[in-house]
């Protein structure tokens, strides 16, 4: 599909078939439909006016289409504005209706995910949950569909990356074995451990023993299709459930290889389910499990951060005992916070999960908020949720401020912290659905949806509107003497403001700069002790030779399904993206203008261009309504629209380039290290890492991290500017060669524009009654009795019992 982007900065493109083929088919009315089972009424009513305007814009852009393609199928000779214009028709009309909104359920293991998951989509024990173990071993998005049946695709990791990682493991089981006595006594660490389990689970009992020819030429116990994709289908979602298990279960490594059976998991990148029509959660929705904090394989481990990068809201997973004070929860808020820069966040909450669980005696002896005697578990469970709540709002409010800046949308939400429980979801022994706080995900969903919905139709109907003023002005034979004066005035002018706004760019990137150089000179001061923190444990050696070796394997990052994330390139970045994280965020934040946000200054451009049209159109007799002024004024807001798609995809870039640069400069010290056997491997590895950094320290490696950094902003820079330049250029020039004479046998589509221009007025309209509707349900909610919540069974319990089932 061609997107806005493709046409932002380039000439129309020169006719070819595509220009001729058949728009891709929509959905039936009946089908549409099912997607607003998930939404109260009033919402529904919003959505199927959303939908209606969507759908009758599609039908009228499709019948433009129709008439230009029949209209100039049988020339050779088409006028460029012709090409442009039915090249961007076909991209509007097969532009899907929505891009799905990825919502990451980021955690460690036993953190709740799965079982949270499950209790959102209404069905128990769907994914498979196992408590305290890993259970989910790969990425799996969950979203509904229009179709009756339950599908999973299973995505595994192609031949040539399979083949990568083997050798990897090989190379980290093989190359420990020539150790001395001392190190004879180790006891395996984690990163051999998988390797030996991730073997066994695919070749067999002794696979860890061989070599990696021998591994090659060894048959998979699993059946691998040649597609690398496996689908699988049912009628009822428990069907499913039992097919799906073995694929994304983890088994426990206590468990026999054989007992394994034909699990094939370490091969698996990914896992899509398909739900039917859901009446909980609406099309367009995907919920991603997240499991872990990455994964040895290359191509997995690209895959987990470009899936968090890509999520639009990440809800940090934590259970009620782990959330304070360890180590896990804290990286994985970190990493959830680097996502907000980096990628396309724009929503964080904190989810602690199994609340049910609380032990009353100990509660009350350790309590220290209320007047109000506790007179059940149910109180106290109440109690504690509302306290953490309030603790816990605090103190992650406080960690964004630090890295974000102090007007992100983020800080301004009442709703950071959410406390749930999804045994008692299903149980209700103890609490109401309610009060388990499941309902209160589901609406935070719907919103996220339903306002999407209304911004992509707006910009939709807007810029459909544009192409149809367009359309039908090429047939116009209005032409104004002074066409060419008003039309080169207008070039001098966009011009000037494209000049100005390289200079406004400058100055937003300028001010990473000072942050940028303090960075460089604290991490200069700060890299041996932030080193020697990574290299160094408590305990010594014992259990670190073999993940150390997985570091320097994969250039300084050992990713882990089970441990905590190690990436030395990261760490000794650090002292840098503490100075310039909160002025990073400031350069790519949207909504208010400030000196250093990018985004409201583009928006200042495009404002100040359309109101010259706007003055001109006046001032030089341009009718207020005039096809041509409204084309421009549209057509800018398409192309400068665009640019935020353009800017988001390339700060990803930008951020990372700090660590990337280090990781590039220590590949070869790394590479070393790798292949160190025998006795003391573990300190000689450390020694030449130690010294690789030094080296490289001392011959300007952060400098050059800078430099790289400076660079990616300064291309940001020039890409931008080339995009608007040549697209308004584009823009202009169709603008001014309007008029008799340009295509004589173009098709009449007067019946479409004013029918397009209906629909432009019924924007507003929907709109308004979208924000009516908003009222009266706040105003019902407001003027409704206070509703007393039923007490659940067996809410007063014995003092120092506890109540069954938390969930797994």
């Amino acid at each position: 599909m061609a997107e806005l982007d493709d046409f932002i900065g380039q000439e129309p493109q020169p006719v070819d078939d595509d220009l001729f083929k058949e728009p891709v088919k929509k959905r039936r009315r009946s089908d549409r439909d099912q997607r607003f089972r998930a939404f109260p009424s009033m919402e529904q009513s919003a959505l199927k006016e959303y939908e209606k305007l969507e759908s009758r814009t599609r039908r009228v852009l499709s019948n433009t289409y129709q008439k230009l393609i029949q209209s100039v199928f049988l020339d050779d000779n088409i006028p460029s504005g012709i090409k442009y214009l039915i090249n961007r028709l076909l991209a509007l009309i097969e532009k899907p209706s929505l891009d799905p909104i990825y919502i990451g359920l980021f955690g460690s293991t036993g953190a709740g995910k799965s079982s949270l998951i499950n209790a959102i989509i209404q069905q128990a024990m769907f994914l498979p949950v196992s408590g305290e173990n890993t259970c989910t071993s790969c990425i799996v998005q969950v979203s509904s569909g229009c179709r009756d049946q339950y599908e999973a695709k299973i995505h595994l990791l192609s031949d040539q990356e399979w083949k990568e990682e083997l050798k990897n493991l090989t190379k980290l089981l093989h190359e420990t074995e020539e150790l001395d006595k001392e190190e004879d006594a180790w006891d395996r660490d984690d990163a051999v451990e998988e390797a030996i389990w991730k073997l066994q689970v695919l070749y067999g009992n002794g696979a860890e023993s061989k070599n990696y020819e021998e591994l090659l030429r060894a048959k998979p116990k699993g059946k691998i299709p040649t597609s690398r994709i496996i689908t699988l289908k049912a009628e009822e979602a428990g069907e499913l459930s039992v097919k799906l298990d073995p694929y994304i279960r983890a088994q426990r490594r206590d468990c026999s290889a054989e007992s394994a059976g034909t699990q094939i998991w370490p091969l698996i990148k990914h896992v899509e389910v398909t739900l039917p029509k859901s009446e909980l959660i609406p099309e367009g929705v995907v919920l991603v499990d997240i499991p872990g904090t990455g994964d040895f394989n290359n191509k997995r481990d690209e895959m987990w951060k470009k899936t968090i990068d890509k999520c639009s809201v990440i809800w940090v997973i934590s259970d009620i005992e782990r959330v304070s004070g360890v180590r896990a929860h804290e990286d994985l808020l970190n990493e959830s916070i680097k996502a907000c820069q980096r990628g396309f966040c724009r929503d964080i909450a904190l989810v602690v999960t199994k609340t049910d669980k609380l032990h009353l005696l100990e509660y009350l002896r350790e309590r220290k908020v209320g007047n109000q005697a506790i007179q059940s578990q149910r109180e106290a469970v109440l109690e504690r949720n509302e306290t953490l709540k309030l603790q816990r709002s605090r103190i992650l409010k406080e960690k964004l401020k630090r890295k974000l800046p102090a007007d992100s949308k983020v800080l301004e939400t009442s709703d950071l912290v959410y406390t749930v429980s999804a045994q008692e979801y299903w149980q209700q022994a103890l609490l109401t659905e309610e009060e388990t706080e499941i309902p209160r995900l589901r609406e935070y969903i719907r919103k996220q949806l339903l306002d999407k919905k209304r911004r992509m139709v707006t910009k939709y109907v807007t810029e459909a509107f544009g192409l149809l003023l367009l359309t039908d002005s090429f047939n116009s034979t209005d032409n104004l003497p002074n066409e060419y004066l008003h039309m080169s005035y207008l070039r001098r002018f966009v011009e000037e403001k494209i000049q100005l706004l390289e200079k406004i760019i400058d100055q937003c990137f300028a001010h990473i700069e000072q942050p940028l150089e303090e960075g460089v000179r604290n991490a200069r001061t700060s890299y041996r002790r932030i080193l020697s923190g990574c290299l160094v444990r408590s305990k010594g050696n014992q259990g670190f030779h073999q993940t150390l070796k997985a570091v320097c394997l994969k250039n300084g990052i050992y990713a882990s399904r089970t441990l905590a994330r190690i990436d030395l390139n990261e760490a000794i970045t650090q002292p840098i993206y503490e100075q310039i994280d909160p002025v990073f965020g400031g350069i790519f934040r949207t909504g208010k203008a400030t000196g250093s946000a990018l985004m409201p200054h583009i928006d200042a451009f495009k404002h100040s261009l359309q109101e010259k049209m706007t003055e001109i159109g006046i001032r030089n007799g341009w009718k207020y309504d005039s096809c041509k002024k409204n084309f421009l004024i549209q057509e800018i807001s398409a192309i400068l629209g665009g640019l935020e798609g353009h800017i988001l995809r390339k700060k990803r870039r930008i951020y990372e380039s700090l660590s990337i640069s280090v990781q590039n400069d220590l590949k070869s010290c790394y590479e070393e290290a790798a292949q160190i056997t025998g006795k003391k491997a573990c300190e000689r590895m450390k020694d030449v890492i130690r010294r690789g950094v030094d080296r490289q320290v001392a011959e300007g490696m952060f400098e050059r991290a800078q430099e790289r950094m400076q660079h990616q902003f300064q291309q940001l820079k020039n890409g931008i500017t080339e995009k608007v330049k040549g697209s308004i250029s584009t823009m202009l020039t169709l603008a001014s060669s309007q008029g008799v004479g340009l295509y004589k046998e173009l098709a009449d589509v007067k019946s479409e524009y004013k029918e397009m221009e209906k629909l432009y007025r019924s924007l507003r309209e929907v709109a308004e009654n979208a924000v009516l509707r908003r009222g009266m349900q706040e105003f019902l909610l407001r003027m409704s009795p206070s509703k007393v919540a039923p007490q659940p069974q067996n809410t007063t319990l014995i003092p120092g019992t506890q109540p069954q089932g938390s969930e797994k």
